[in-house]
């Protein structure tokens, strides 16, 4: 049975709030205890969407925001791909946050129908705490990560505040996951990462990894 978050997600009339209620709410609530993460949000999504030729992959990109943004600065070849396994947050992203560098793909996080080392940038933002059994989705974001390329993730962590009693439980029922302090960033040394970096705003954390390259490895050995 899906949760009261997955099922929110696939409402075609939640998609249409989302960007003007839901993600704002979700901030300032990711915020408290700690001011940085709009702030973090802005950079990081600056640094996103830097110039060049390259090949992005949004996972669980809803409306297409994040998507939409990281495709303004790419040049040559370079697109940004959005996938979702909501039809209406993809007709929603279709409708708002289509341009010639923007693609929208139904797909399951589980399963990304991408070959190996596809992408320069994959990111998850805002999503991993919706999705049910989520850490293996991680080890899909750096199996379609090209060598030298980058994973980036926003969600959950646990905190002093989201440690009290219950609030776990609570939270579990309506379908969002609080992860532990450092089960993202084990996740992905195990799954062979590389310079994993955390930082902690408020109740959020971002997580920025690279995929290691044979050839740098190579290089260095020589």
């Amino acid at each position: 049975m899906d949760s009261i978050a997955q099922q929110l997600m696939r409402n075609p009339v939640f998609s249409h709030v989302y960007e003007q209620l839901w993600r704002p709410v979700f901030t300032r609530l990711f915020s408290l205890g700690g001011s940085g993460t709009a702030d973090f949000d802005t950079a990081l999504s600056a640094y996103l969407a830097r110039p060049g030729d390259r090949r992005i992959l949004d996972v669980a990109c809803g409306p297409g925001n994040y998507t939409r943004r990281f495709a303004d600065g790419l040049s040559g070849d370079g697109r940004s791909i959005g996938i979702d396994f909501s039809p209406s947050m993809l007709a929603k992203a279709a409708r708002t946050n289509a341009t010639d560098r923007t693609s929208y793909i139904r797909a399951d996080a589980h399963s990304i129908p991408f070959a190996d080392n596809s992408f320069d940038t994959v990111t998850c933002l805002a999503a991993l705490y919706l999705i049910p059994d989520p850490l293996p989705v991680v080890d899909e974001l750096l199996r379609v990560t090209r060598p030298g390329g980058e994973v980036v993730i926003f969600t959950s962590v646990q905190t002093d505040l989201t440690s009290l009693p219950g609030v776990r439980e609570v939270a579990g029922m309506s379908g969002y996951r609080i992860f532990g302090r450092h089960e993202i960033v084990e996740r992905l040394h195990a799954a062979g990462a590389e310079h994993v970096e955390q930082t902690i705003t408020g109740q959020g954390q971002y997580v920025l990894a690279v995929k290691p390259d044979p050839r740098e490895a190579d290089q260095k050995s020589r």
